[in-house]
């Protein structure tokens, strides 16, 4: 089977049409604006970035114009160091929400499906930044389809400034076509431009930038004839380049702290350049023959330009040989970089590989300049550039990365740079790493002297050695020492906030300048009220978002370098958080409920051989597919310096493509809805959320599998017709319990009878999490529960925070409201009566009345069991929360007598009647309810509205 998955890949990657087309010979061409059978009539694609993260949202919406079922595909890519967070399609009303799980449980999913004979297949389209996703989806006639896909990204700076790339190829003119970029930098942005291939050729004027002093708002919205005006109806392809940089007024960094969460970016300007002593070590072995060397001479006579006097360097190069230009280092004079230009000219490719001798000599070079300047103060660094695996000499490349982590022994760094695919990249990935350093791959296109001197560029000029970062009233750190500051670079660390104390918060980075160790304080003074300000602007969130997503990333470095349990226990963190915050990550894999019942896989590809870039997919074609194939997109690891974008997957057109056994109508045509979106560089965080949708609006689910082999890591998206239910990701040996929660039901139009008059949704929660309830951003009100343990009933603890005026914490004995405490057994006691707030408590209700807004805490007893529940009630619209974003949203009913069709936040929601015990009241009557899932309104994974603490 998997040479017909091969096979397939290839008719994918070479297909040249990107427009809509027919299985029959119709012709597809049409004029700008007119209606297409298959008419994607809406592309949108939306990017917040905020203190360097950024969220991109893409939708699309596509109408089946025809009489007849159609196969619509969505595809988009997206950055290789991004993670998905969210994805779902909305198809007559009804959400198809992505889950994250496991790798194994998705594998097993995807196993099955191939046994009982469905298509099915991986997809893995690594470009040098750019991952691919797509899947496909049968849509009725005269039907509509809404795709959505979220993804989170730190943006890293590289040579002084932040990039965001959006491509978009939405494959036809779209009467709707939008991309808005927003952009806010609490410190002040020091500068933005735009360029692209999307706004040239005259689209320039479809382009509106606005700047202020923290914010900036790109808009690019073409008309339908800027769109293609001379290409007939395939619209758009290019990209859209934004890049900015922050003011930087104060050499110790800017901490910014939101929700008990705190973020500390250090990027200190002003400071002396370090000297650096650099050897070069180039693979002139056989198969760096033709291209491959010619590019790494012109690479290295251009980087031999720019080495300042004031450095020292050496060449070596080698094959089954080690050939060193100079047995020791030399200081870059004029005459010796123009020896060292004859020299580079004069290397020729032959012979084998021998990388251990040629590392081991390169680290001597090194220690003999360290033992005659003792008292210089400089970064020492390798960089080596191969193409292959060793071959001669030790080829044993566990042996090799321990020779070399021995010799170097922690003085120096690491580069490795690996030419093309037929290097084993795992392995220099693991060398780097555990040196210090980083791997990168340079890809053998035409500007890969250009990707030579990019690297080079980012690491020529340190400034700072050997950084601590240290910090107190912290915990859950993400990574806090590294070895070099690059000018244009930027550190970033996260962490909690102990007890969500920001006056014990502080910040202090020791590092070694050019001539003497200095020590950088920052403490959070001007920074509380900014807190306030960033939740204005930023997503739900963002920091704790932020922290997991670094925290995970580092995880998954680390993996690289551990064995046995400690390799084991660190995949555990980095898989738990993974699926805590719904992120699609090599551990993760996300499932995808489809109408046709079909399941889809979808891993997150390494940085791998160019094989495993492709694709595996569709297991039978034989007779044509028999059902849409289902695709795996797997990401890799940040792709080389100085790269952008390379644009690989293509739509596929197949005669036997699309139809599935008894389904009719289903043939008819199949589009390809195309995007790429991707900021550049390893990535940062984002601002608000649409005004139309929670904050808290992503969604995703992934799985895990190991590499038997190589013990590498894959993952997989698939998509499970059975599989719409809220859930919080769980391990599988404890069983969920179930809340029910009830919520008033507006009403309009007729109804028959009986009517329930409340709605209800259920809840599947592990453990004992901490949800945030309801919140009023604008008056400061905060209301947060913590979920009793499995099996048990209610709440255990409610809290509710007013701003920083009060602050009550209640629980199944006590009510505590500042520093006074009162119990309840006091019957009938008037706690605040003052500024518009009233509060009071009998032996079994707290009661509280604030401006609009009536909130009742319940004590329930069960037996000998107590346990609290919420009633929170109001007219105002800009509650969010698990409970409170449904509060202003207006319910319309249209009921046959068990079932109901609910108009909830503009959406329409399939309900049915059922039963509930209502625990607003304090008798506990059973009610009757309209029954509806809560994922289909909310779209996010609950991971969003937990909290740390209460």
């Amino acid at each position: 089977m998997l040479p017909h998955a091969v096979l397939l890949l290839c008719l994918l990657l070479a297909s040249t049409s990107a427009s809509p087309v027919r299985r029959d010979t119709e012709s597809t061409q049409a004029s700008p604006g007119k209606k297409k059978d298959l008419d994607i009539y809406s592309f949108h694609i939306k990017s917040a970035v905020s203190s360097r993260y950024a969220m991109t949202v893409i939708t699309s919406r596509v109408a089946n114009r025809a009489n007849k079922s159609q196969e619509v595909l969505f595809h988009v890519e997206l950055p290789k160091n991004a993670f998905i967070s969210k994805f779902s399609m909305n198809m007559d009303g009804r959400v198809y929400d992505g889950v994250v799980k496991k790798k194994e449980e998705a594998q097993s999913q995807y196993t099955e499906a191939v046994s009982r004979g469905q298509s099915a297949g991986l997809i893995s389209a690594v470009g040098r930044t750019l991952e691919e996703f797509q899947t496909s989806v049968t849509v009725a006639a005269h039907s509509k389809v809404t795709f959505e896909l979220t993804y989170e990204e730190l943006l890293k700076r590289r040579l002084g400034q932040y990039e965001l790339l959006i491509k978009a190829r939405p494959t036809q003119v779209v009467k709707d076509f939008k991309i808005e970029v927003r952009v806010f930098e609490q410190q002040g942005i020091a500068f933005l431009k735009t360029q692209g291939s999307l706004i040239a050729e005259g689209r320039s004027s479809a382009l509106n930038t606005t700047v202020s002093e923290k914010e900036a708002l790109v808009q690019f919205t073409p008309s339908l004839e800027q769109q293609c005006p001379s290409c007939g109806d395939a619209g758009l392809n290019g990209d859209l380049l934004l890049t900015y940089d922050v003011n930087r007024p104060q050499s110790k960094g800017e901490i910014q702290v939101s929700r008990g969460y705190f973020v500390h970016y250090f990027a200190p300007t002003g400071l002396p350049r370090i000297p650096k002593n650099v050897v070069f070590i180039i693979d002139q072995s056989g198969s760096m023959h033709g291209r491959k060397i010619e590019q790494t001479r012109e690479a290295l006579l251009k980087i031999l330009g720019d080495i300042p006097e004031e450095d020292h360097f050496g060449l070596i190069t080698f094959d089954n040989q080690v050939f060193p230009w100079k047995t020791d280092l030399v200081p870059a004079t004029s005459d010796y970089l123009s020896a060292a230009r004859t020299f580079v000219k004069g290397i020729m490719d032959r012979g084998s590989t021998d990388i251990n001798e040629a590392l081991l000599q390169g680290v001597q070079m090194l220690n003999r300049f360290k033992e005659t300047h003792p008292q210089k103060d400089t970064a020492s660094i390798l960089i080596l550039l191969t193409d292959g695996d060793p071959t001669s000499g030790v080829t044993n490349l566990k042996q090799i990365q321990t020779n070399v982590k021995e010799a170097i022994g922690k003085k120096y760094t690491l580069y490795c740079l690996g030419f093309g695919f037929d290097v084993n990249y795992e392995f220099l990935e693991k060398m780097a790493l555990e040196n210090e350093g980083v791997a990168r791959r340079i890809y053998s296109d035409s500007d890969a002297a250009l990707q030579l001197q990019g690297f080079y560029e980012e690491v020529a000029t340190p400034l700072l050695l050997n950084i601590r970062l240290n910090y107190t009233g912290v915990s859950n750190l993400t990574q806090t020492q590294f070895a070099q500051y690059y000018n244009g670079s930027e550190i970033v660390v996260c962490g909690l906030v102990t007890d969500n104390d920001l006056e014990a918060l502080t910040a202090e980075v020791k590092a070694n300048t050019k001539d003497e160790a200095v020590v950088f304080r920052a403490t959070l003074e001007d920074q509380k009220a900014m807190s306030e300000i960033m939740d204005l602007y930023i997503f739900e969130m963002y920091i704790q978002r932020l922290w997991a997503y670094l925290t995970v990333q580092q995880h998954l470095e680390k993996m690289l370098l551990l064995t046995g349990d400690e390799k084991s226990h660190m995949k555990e963190q980095a898989l738990a958080l993974a699926l805590k915050y719904s992120f699609v990550t090599p551990l993760t894999s996300m499932v995808v409920t489809k109408p046709e019942g079909e399941q889809q896989v979808a891993h997150k590809p390494k940085e791998g051989k160019e094989g495993q870039g492709g694709s595996v997919l569709n297991q039978r074609i034989s007779g044509g597919l028999s059902s849409p194939p289902m695709f795996v997109v797997q990401p890799g690891l940040p792709g080389p310096i100085g790269s952008h974008h390379a644009y690989l997957g293509r739509p596929l057109h197949h005669p036997g493509l699309g139809s599935r056994p008894g389904q009719k109508g289903s043939s008819g045509q199949r589009v390809f809805i195309g995007l790429s979106a991707h900021p550049g560089l390893p990535a940062p965080p984002g601002p608000p959320a649409p005004p139309d949708r929670p904050d808290y609006d992503y969604g995703v689910s992934f799985m895990v599998t190991d590499d038997s082999t190589e013990d590498t890591l894959q993952a997989a998206i698939v998509m499970d017709t059975d599989d719409i239910r809220d859930t919080v990701p769980a391990p599988t040996v404890v069983s969920p319990q179930k809340f029910r929660f009830l919520l008033p039901a507006l009403s309009s139009g007729p109804l028959t009878s009986p009517r329930p008059e409340i709605i209800c949704f259920d809840l599947d929660v592990q453990g004992e999490p901490i949800f945030r309830l309801m919140e009023d951003r604008p008056a400061e009100l905060v209301i947060t529960g913590q979920v009793r343990g499995t099996g048990q009933k209610g709440f255990s603890a409610i809290s509710l925070r007013m701003g920083q005026a009060w602050h009550m914490q209640v629980n199944t004995t006590t009510i505590t409201l500042g520093t006074d405490q009162y119990s309840w057994t006091h019957k009938n006691s008037a706690i605040v009566d003052k500024d518009s707030v009233w509060i009071h408590h009998t032996d079994r209700l707290l009661d509280m009345r604030w401006a609009e807004v009536s909130i009742k805490i319940l004590l329930h007893q069960e037996g000998g069991d107590y346990f609290l529940w919420p009633d929170i009630t109001g007219s105002t619209k800009i509650f969010t929360g698990l409970i409170g974003w449904l509060q202003g949203g207006h319910v319309e009913k249209h009921t046959a007598p068990m079932s109901a069709d609910l108009h909830i936040q503009g959406l329409v929601v399939p309900a049915s009647r059922d039963t509930a015990v209502d625990y607003r009241i304090l008798s506990m009557p059973t009610v009757d309810c309209w029954l509806f899932q809560y994922r289909s309104v909310l779209q996010g994974n609950l991971s969003h509205l937990m909290l740390p603490t209460l």
